[in-house]
């Protein structure tokens, strides 16, 4: 399905809430998958949902927030044995 497609959908109970089914096609083309999150959001008379974009975080960012144990250890690069650079 390109963009200007549309297809019905059936509102149906699920739970305590309401939902649709969205076609296995349309889920592949966008890579969704069970389980996966989603932005829903309302303009005017439109229900949009839309695939969040992914932020790109740096390896020094990942550490700022970990203050767990540090795991590292001092170790000893040993004598050259063949014709190593260092």
């Amino acid at each position: 399905m390109e963009g200007d497609d549309i297809m019905e959908a059936r509102i149906q109970k699920w739970g305590n809430s309401d939902g649709i089914r969205i076609p296995s096609n349309i889920l592949k083309s966008l890579n969704i998958k069970t389980n996966d999150i989603l932005n829903i959001e309302q303009k005017d008379d439109k229900i949009i949902i839309s695939v969040p974009k992914k932020k790109k975080i740096s390896l020094e960012d990942r550490f700022k927030e970990y203050h767990g144990k540090n795991l590292a250890k001092e170790f000893s690069w040993d004598e050259n044995i063949g014709r190593e650079i260092w």
